[in-house]
């Protein structure tokens, strides 16, 4: 299909949701679509996954190709993947299975290991648990202080904390588990953040490193959302050994995980310069100063161009 066929092509970008992310993806979704109209796209509509009619309102559209711009749960985690399957419409990004894993941290750990991919240790439980004393010293004694608590299957930095002393590990807990989700607690790693933008299906390529700056104690969602200026440097400031490292880690994971159209890998680069993978996202941050786009800048290829050529990976798949 050449350029100009594929922008005759009915486009349904889908947003919003009921996730902790619904405002960041309806920010997304609504730049992605202007993206493409921005690039030739002669029917690009937007949908708003939450409302009622949704559904019926979609599939009477008879739309050719689906772009979800959606984040966290019911539009990352397979779900609306799914209904996209069922219906026979192709779709950006990630499939069932590579989104589903990639949003439960703790498969995607057992995935990042098969591939060679070292990434924190720890464990999960269920929502509601409570550790007994003898838990918590144990916790404590095995993955040591400062620690981090963190939903399973959320992104953003929504719920997240960072545990300090052992007084703080029971609220961490209860606020991970407040959306009723399974609940993670992790070692600490301490370095240098960064993340690795990757483009592709089978053969995914990895754009420039970003490396994130913050005063924060973490990458919260305060800081995620402020002013990429003030937080992305591109490229990281890594010697060139650890850069091609987490380049070919951030393939590697995207590979491993069944990834496609697009990921982003995040690490924590140690004072000896091993990079340690923290999670991939198979829909990252979409606006035009996001880390993903922010990174494709870099490498010359600007907001339009970035999502037609999502547009034409989700028809390779």
């Amino acid at each position: 299909m050449d350029a100009e066929q594929l922008k005759t092509l009915r486009v349904a970008v889908l947003a919003g949701g009921w996730s902790d992310e619904r405002d960041i993806s309806m920010q997304s979704g609504t730049q992605c679509r202007q993206a493409l109209l921005d690039a030739g796209f002669a029917q690009v509509d937007f949908y708003d996954i939450a409302e009622k009619d949704f559904p019926q309102r979609f599939v009477a559209g008879g739309y050719d190709v689906a772009f979800p711009a959606l984040h966290g749960r019911y539009g990352e985690d397979g779900c609306i993947q799914c209904f996209l399957e069922t219906l026979h419409i192709p779709y950006a990004f990630s499939g069932v299975l590579a989104s589903a894993v990639a949003t439960e941290k703790e498969f995607a750990k057992a995935v990042y290991r098969s591939a060679g991919i070292r990434a924190p240790r720890g464990f999960d439980m269920r929502p509601g648990t409570v550790l007994t004393k003898e838990q918590v010293d144990a916790v404590i004694q095995n993955l040591g202080l400062p620690l981090f608590v963190k939903p399973c299957g959320n992104g953003s930095s929504f719920g997240i904390s960072r545990v300090n002393c052992r007084e703080e590990l029971a609220a961490a807990i209860e606020l991970a588990g407040s959306a009723g989700q399974r609940v993670l607690v992790e070692e600490c790693i301490e370095g240098t953040e960064i993340t690795v933008p990757v483009i592709g299906n089978d053969e995914p390529e990895a754009l420039p490193v970003v490396e994130i700056a913050y005063d924060a104690e973490f990458y919260d969602l305060k800081v995620k959302y402020e002013p990429s200026a003030l937080h992305h440097i591109i490229p990281a400031r890594r010697s060139p050994e650890v850069y091609a490292l987490a380049q070919d880690m951030a393939c590697r994971a995207h590979r491993a995980l069944g990834c496609r159209g697009c990921s982003r890998s995040d690490f924590i680069v140690t004072a000896a310069g091993e990079p340690i993978i923290l999670e991939t996202n198979t829909i990252p941050g979409m606006t035009a100063s996001s880390l993903l786009p922010d990174s494709a800048r870099h490498a010359g290829i600007e907001f339009p161009q970035l999502c037609t050529h999502f547009v034409e990976l989700a028809l390779e798949a």
